[in-house]
C-alpha cells in the first residue's frame, strides 16, 4: 500500500470511527468529488450535507471536499475502498476501472434522447442491477446522479464530424469515449478532470467534451474559443460508499442518510438542465467563445458518425444489456446493434 494511502486510512479510521465512551462523537462523513461546488453535483453534495446533519440532529457530520482538493479521478476509488473517504459521486465511466464495463454503456453516444429516457434507465430494474454490481469490489451504490448530456469544444469551430479529425480531444478513462473520438478522426487524451483547463490553456490538447456547467465552472471557456451544442453523450454519476462502512452504521442514522439521499438525489436530477442552461447562457454572456447550435442535418451527420460506436464496443459493454436499454427508451437502432 503506498506509505500516503496508509497515513491516510489510519487518520480516517481514527476520527471515522467511535472509540469506547464517546458514543456521543458524532459520525463522519468524508465526501469527496472532483468538480466544483457551483454545479449540479456539487450543490447535490452540499444539499445531501445539510439534510444528513438535519435528519439525523448532528449525529453525523458531513465534510464535503470538492474540485479534487482531496482526491483526484485516479486515486479516489482506491481511497474508498481502502476506507479514506466514505462516500464518493464519480461517473460512471470510472467503474470500468474495476473491472466493470457494462456502465461504459451510459458513454454510448446518442443512447438516451432526454433525462425521461434516461430515467427510464436508472430508476428502473437495469439501474438497479448495476448499482447492485459494486457489492462484490467493496462498493455500495446508493444513487445515480444526473449531470447533462454533453458538447464538443475547441479552438476551432465544430461544424461536422470532420471538424474534429485530427484534434487531441480529452477524454475520461473510457473505452467507449476514445473509441467514439476514433470514429470522429480525433486523437484521444486520456486526463484527470483536474489537469484538463492547463491542459487546454498550454495546448496539451486541443478541446474536450462537457455538459455545460462543468466547462463553464472549470473556467474552460476562458481557453475555448468555439463550442457546439451536440448533446451527443452523457455525463452521469453514481453515489457510492465503503460497503463495510455503511453496514456498520447503526440502523436508525442508515435510514436517515438514505433518506437524506432521496431527497438530494431528486434535487440533483431536478436541476441538472437548469444549471446546464445558466452555465451555456453565462459562457455567452462572457463573450470568450462562439457558441454554435447544429440545424437537424448537422446533427443527423455527428448521429450517423457516431453509432457504429454502439456495435463495435458491444463485445465489452454487453450487447444484451445495449438492447435492454434500446427496448427500455424505445431507442431505434438504426445502423447500430440490433
Amino acid at each position: 500500500m503506498k506509505v500516503w494511502m496508509l497515513v491516510i486510512v489510519l487518520a480516517a479510521i481514527t476520527i471515522a470511527v467511535p472509540r469506547a465512551g464517546q458514543a456521543a462523537d458524532p459520525i463522519v462523513i468524508r465526501f469527496s468529488h472532483v468538480v466544483a461546488e457551483d454545479t449540479p453535483k456539487g450543490k447535490a453534495a452540499a444539499f445531501f450535507k445539510r439534510r444528513a446533519e438535519e435528519l439525523t440532529a448532528g449525529r453525523v457530520l458531513v465534510e464535503v471536499h470538492p474540485n479534487s482538493t482531496l482526491y483526484k479521478d485516479r486515486d479516489e476509488l482506491e481511497a474508498l475502498q481502502l476506507g479514506a473517504v466514505q462516500m464518493l459521486a464519480p461517473s460512471l465511466a470510472k467503474f470500468g476501472m474495476l473491472g466493470l464495463p457494462e456502465f461504459e454503456v451510459f458513454d454510448l453516444p446518442y443512447i438516451f434522447d432526454d433525462e425521461v429516457s434516461l430515467e427510464r434507465v436508472t430508476n428502473g430494474p437495469i439501474g438497479q442491477q448495476l448499482l447492485d454490481s459494486l457489492g462484490s469490489r467493496g462498493i455500495k451504490g446508493l444513487a445515480f446522479w444526473n449531470n447533462g448530456f454533453k458538447s464538443f469544444s475547441a479552438n476551432t469551430p465544430i461544424l461536422k464530424p470532420e471538424d474534429l479529425s485530427g484534434k487531441r480531444m480529452r477524454i475520461q478513462s473510457s473505452r467507449v469515449l476514445e473509441e467514439q473520438m476514433l470514429a470522429l478522426g480525433a486523437i484521444p487524451q486520456m486526463m484527470a478532470f483536474s489537469e484538463v483547463y492547463d491542459a487546454l490553456r498550454i495546448g496539451v490538447v486541443d478541446g474536450t467534451e462537457n455538459p455545460h456547467s462543468n466547462l463553464y465552472s472549470q473556467h474552460m471557456h476562458e481557453v475555448q474559443k468555439h463550442i457546439t451544442l451536440t448533446e451527443h453523450g452523457y455525463l452521469g454519476y453514481m453515489v457510492i460508499t465503503n460497503r463495510k462502512f455503511w453496514d456498520g452504521l447503526p440502523r436508525a442514522i442508515r435510514r436517515q442518510l438514505e433518506q437524506a439521499l432521496k431527497e438530494a438525489s431528486e434535487y440533483a436530477n431536478r436541476i441538472a438542465r437548469e444549471e446546464n442552461e445558466r452555465a451555456i447562457a453565462l459562457v455567452r454572456a462572457a463573450g470568450t467563445t462562439e457558441i454554435h447550435q447544429l440545424d437537424a442535418a448537422g446533427r443527423q451527420a455527428f448521429r450517423d458518425a457516431l453509432l457504429p460506436v454502439h456495435a463495435r464496443m458491444a463485445p465489452r459493454i454487453g450487447a444484451d444489456l445495449i438492447r435492454r436499454i434500446y427496448a427500455e427508451t424505445g431507442f431505434d437502432p438504426g445502423g447500430a446493434i440490433r
